[in-house]
This record gives C-alpha cells, structure tokens and sequence, in this order.
C-alpha cells in the first residue's frame, strides 16, 4: 500500500553556560523553525512536541577527579505530519535553514489501513482454508465448519518496499516506497471422517 503521509522527527539542541541561556537560544531557534513549518502551509495540529530536555554538561576529566559542570544542553524536538509527501524534500531543507539541529527520523504512514487489512484477513482465511482442504483430503478426512479464527495483531511495524516514486526538493532525495500490511489468523476447522 502506497503511503499517504510522512512524519518528520526534527528539534533544535543548544548548549550554554547557565540553564536560562540555553532555554532561551533554544526557544529562539525553535520558535523560527515552527514558523518555517507553519509558512510552508503545515497546520498547527501536524506539529506535536514530541520530547524536550535539560541535559547537565561536564568536562572531560582525568581519571579519578570530581566531574565539573561547564554548562547545560537543551533539547527540544517536535513530531511533523505532512499531507504531501512530495513536499518532504522542501520541508527538510526549510527545517535546516531555519536553525533545526537535528533532522531526521522519517516515516512514511498509511493513514487509514483498514480496508487493505479487510482484504488480508479475507485472503488469509481463504488460504487457510485451501490449506486445510488439502491437509484433511490428504488424511482422508471431511473438513466440516470453522470451529475458531484468532488473529495476531502484528505488533510488528510496517515494512517498507521498493520505491514506487521518488520525489526531491533542493538535492534531497526522498523515497515514501511502499508499506505492506500483515495479517495473520490461526483457523481451527472440524473435521469428520
């Protein structure tokens, strides 16, 4: 199934002397590249923050002395959802130039699987029973009624496929490729001889 949206994990990280300092070049930074997403027409509800951190920064010490505090690292990251997957490529170079440190972490989502894992499920149950059509012929056996179905909710993520299309914006390469979703049942039949 063709992907029909993307996710972006992007964020800004700095680093400064004292706590306040590096919120604020944090808050700075983040807030030009949440307008940059809002100019480039993504709505308000596509952007989630999705972590944001204070880390403590120590100098490289000598073996066997005290670690000393040289500052602090704020990082502050945002989950993107695109509607238009052509438009990755530009929205990656826009999130760069407006101060985005770290840029990365692409998925490419179906956003409504149903209907393809209806077809799976209809095609699964077909399969297992040619299956076990040929299993109780060859036993000499009747196959009588579904006597139970379970289905293992695949906890399993997506798996991307060949690229279908590829699209690009300013040299940046950008491949949705192809999902496939998986279903698997387990059928229990009655047989009789």
């Amino acid at each position: 199934m063709t992907p029909d949206y993307a996710q972006i994990e992007s964020g800004v990280t700095t680093t400064a002397k004292a706590v306040k300092e590096a919120v604020d070049a944090n808050s700075k930074v983040m807030n030009v590249v949440t307008s940059a997403l809002r100019e480039s027409g993504i709505a308000e509800k596509d952007v989630q923050t999705s972590r944001f951190s204070v880390q403590q920064v120590y100098a490289t010490q000598e073996p066997r002395t005290e670690p000393k505090l040289v500052g602090f690292r704020v990082s502050n990251r945002v989950r993107v959802n695109m509607h238009q997957i052509d438009k990755v490529g530009e929205i990656l170079d826009r999130l760069v130039a407006a101060g985005a440190t770290d840029v990365g972490s692409i998925s490419f989502l179906v956003s409504d699987p149903s209907k393809a894992l209806d077809q799976a499920r209809e095609a699964a149950i077909a399969d297992a029973r040619h299956k076990a059509e040929i299993y109780a012929q060859a036993a000499g056996l009747r196959l009588m009624g579904v006597n139970w179905i379970t289905e293992d909710d695949g906890s399993t993520p997506a798996i991307p496929m060949r690229a279908q299309r590829e699209t690009a914006a300013a040299g940046v390469p950008i491949v949705p490729g192809e999902d496939i979703l998986r279903v698997r049942v387990t059928v229990g039949f009655d047989v009789a001889r």
